[in-house]
């Protein structure tokens, strides 16, 4: 996970100004940010991401991977719109968490599960059971570990 993140930085730095003033702007560590954009596409450059932004077989849009299936992606695929919407979805599955579960002691960590397969189908003793490789909070706040000791 790290090591993913260390070799992303490069590729995350293109973008460090646009995810910088969006996490300020909507309040949401840039850290976070940066590692969601370092698992989604590992900096744009992902496997699978084809030269207009998408992913996931044409479902997923952008830098943060947008769901098409459950929201319209706004923006470029590489834009600070995007980046935007991308961090309101994932301020929107916080809020959904901390309400759906009241006691859950680290939201963030179940909003990051809800970015990738949504709160319906979290279980809050084990928020990533049911995520992509069973992983997915976990490795993006290992990857958020190391941009903030790198300048996010």
């Amino acid at each position: 996970m790290a090591v993913e993140a260390a070799d992303d930085l490069t590729y995350i730095n293109k973008y460090k100004n646009k995810i910088i003033s969006a996490s300020n702007k909507l309040g949401v560590k840039p850290s976070i940010v940066a590692g969601i954009i370092s698992r989604e596409t590992r900096g744009g450059r992902g496997a699978g991401l084809t030269s207009d932004g998408w992913g996931d077989n044409r479902n997923a849009f952008g830098l943060m991977q947008v769901d098409k299936r459950w929201h319209t992606p706004r923006g470029q695929w590489d834009s600070q719109e995007h980046i935007e919407q991308g961090i309101g979805i994932l301020k929107d599955c916080y809020n959904e968490v901390a309400k759906k579960f009241p006691n859950m002691p680290d939201n963030m960590k179940g909003a990051l599960a809800a970015y990738n397969m949504g709160a319906q189908n979290m279980n809050p003793n084990n928020v990533d059971a049911h995520t992509t490789h069973g992983n997915y909070s976990s490795d993006v706040y290992a990857r958020a570990e190391y941009y903030e000791r790198n300048g996010y």
